[in-house]
């Protein structure tokens, strides 16, 4: 009886580990996303903005440890800068295409920055990133979340991009129905809708550049793949 309870523990054991380290992600870090709409808002407003604005968006991941393409990514960052032809809203719903201008941490080899291309468009998706316009190399510096409610951001990549979020406060209910209007363009977790004081890209390749301010329209999360 002993013999067949420990040869059961021993093939549950021997079945249970693989299952675990398949499901360990590879990567893991913090998420900034921010839109040229808000996301953090009531109907009325945002039936306004569709189709007019909030076609445009940068996201950043920023990595904390793990490895893509069997390339240790630990500290390095990512940014894509999206541009599509519509109201970047609920993409499950209404999906969109973009080009994306990427940036590459300045401090990545030629390797690593192969995996930094390959994780953005991956965990971005096929379509919102359907054509890299370019990919660009630049030093990110990158602060996301670190503060009590999670809402703070600084980022700055060269002169291409930079943004500064800060969190949502009683003064930001302006008709008093707000509501996280839309999701975040990729699957993370715990995002936390946050208020934009400048969110700027500067760079070439997309045909514009644009600067938005004042607005509900940021995300910030964790990511892990």
């Amino acid at each position: 009886m002993k013999t067949a309870l420990a040869l059961t523990l021993l093939l549950t054991s021997l079945t249970v580990a693989p299952a675990l380290r398949e499901s360990a992600p590879s990567v893991v870090g913090d998420y900034l996303e921010v839109r040229t709409c808000d996301v953090y808002t009531g109907p009325c407003f945002a039936n306004a903005e569709m189709g007019l604005v909030g076609k445009e968006c940068i996201m950043v991941w920023s990595v904390r440890q793990g490895q893509w393409n069997n390339q240790s990514l630990d500290g390095l960052k990512v940014i894509a800068v999206v541009r599509t032809a519509h109201t970047l809203g609920d993409l499950a719903m209404h999906p969109r295409e973009g080009k994306a201008l990427l940036i590459v941490d300045a401090r990545a080899t030629s390797p690593q920055r192969e995996a930094l291309v390959a994780m953005a468009r991956h965990l971005a998706g096929p379509l919102l990133i359907k054509e890299v316009v370019d990919v660009q190399t630049a030093p990110i510096d990158a602060t996301i979340g670190a503060c009590t409610h999670s809402g703070c951001a600084s980022v700055k990549a060269g002169r291409v991009v930079e943004i500064n979020t800060r969190c949502l406060g009683a003064d930001d209910h302006l008709c008093g129905n707000e509501e996280t209007f839309y999701p975040p363009l990729t699957e993370v977790a715990g995002a936390t809708p946050a208020f934009t004081e400048v969110a700027r890209f500067a760079g070439e390749g997309l045909n514009q550049t644009w600067q938005a301010a004042e607005q509900r329209s940021a995300f910030i999360a964790t990511f892990a793949h």
